[in-house]
């Protein structure tokens, strides 16, 4: 199933980076709480893609729009299990579900904390108040935030970032207070957030470690035509952006 989205991302997207100091470490123990932003449709996909490079031996969970969630059946099948965040009874749903995913040290929640879509520049973030409350349900989790932003550099296709922030010991965070831990979970993921978008701006690859690539050109009778005309001056073609056309 995730060769499935793998297959998809490369189809319409150029590629996934991460930033290259963003990546997450691994817990030696306990479960671990992904948290977001959650700039657009695309995330769910960019989740399925991370947890299956990044944690491997861990089974990867997330809430979704139960909505969203008969529109795209499919993600049921992964991992994905529906919730109404709009009504008490869904939130008190939300939490009950993720107890029972986090009693297992073998396990990963990962929670577009805004609850909605927004822009990757909106401050503050407005996280919902129950990604505060999560720790408690596992006070052995190390909680880790997540950036995520999309762009249009050199090629059609438009590039997926992502870069993970300093973790945070569940039990840590349980010293604070509910509003101070949303504080604190808000302040790190907004700083993840900055960092990551200065890269993003910079437009150099270096930065980044691709975990995906698509297939670079435009495609149909342009790319036919530099290919045509490559052939005949003796060169190989490169359909990049930046490749010669001739």
């Amino acid at each position: 199933m995730v060769s499935t989205f793998r297959r998809y991302f490369t189809r319409h997207m150029n590629a996934l980076r991460v930033a290259s100091w963003g990546l997450p470490p691994v817990p030696q123990s306990g479960p671990i709480i992904v948290y977001s932003n959650h700039p657009a449709w695309w995330d769910a996909a960019v989740y399925i893609l991370a947890a299956d490079h990044f944690l491997p031996s861990h089974e990867s969970y997330a809430p979704i729009d139960a909505a969203m969630l008969k529109q795209y059946g499919v993600f049921g099948r992964i991992g994905a299990f529906g919730v109404d965040l709009a009504s008490p009874r869904g939130a008190a749903e939300f939490l009950r579900t993720s107890a029972e995913i986090l009693s297992s040290p073998t396990h990963a929640l990962w929670v577009t904390a805004q609850g909605r879509f927004s822009d990757v520049r909106e401050r503050p973030l407005g996280l919902k108040a129950g990604v505060a409350r999560l720790p408690e349900l596992a006070p052995d989790c190390t909680v880790i935030p997540l950036a995520i932003e999309y762009g249009f550099w050199l090629e059609r296709g438009a590039e997926a970032f992502l870069a993970f922030g300093k973790p945070m010991r569940g039990q840590d965070l349980l010293d604070l207070s509910r509003p101070a831990r949303l504080e604190r979970l808000e302040a790190e993921l907004a700083t993840t957030l900055d960092r990551l978008s200065a890269d993003v701006q910079s437009r150099d690859p270096a930065r980044f470690r691709a975990m995906l690539e698509g297939r670079a050109g435009v495609g149909g009778i342009y790319d036919g035509w530099r290919r045509m005309m490559a052939t005949v001056r003796g060169r190989a073609f490169d359909p990049s952006h930046e490749g010669r056309p001739s």
